[in-house]
């Protein structure tokens, strides 16, 4: 066997399985320390704190 589909997937199936793969939009939240702004969950780049 090779890699040919054996079954037909219409196109609500595919937009289907495909809904999860649009770019979600990054959240910055603001450093407590001094104010820049940061990814959750990661050092500040400006300060180096949490």
């Amino acid at each position: 066997m090779g890699g040919v589909p054996t079954k037909h997937h219409t196109k609500g199936k595919v937009g289907r399985r495909r809904s999860h793969l649009a770019m979600k939009k990054e959240r910055l939240l603001v450093c407590k320390n001094c104010g820049a702004p940061k990814l959750p969950h990661r050092v500040c780049p400006q300060c180096g704190k949490k």
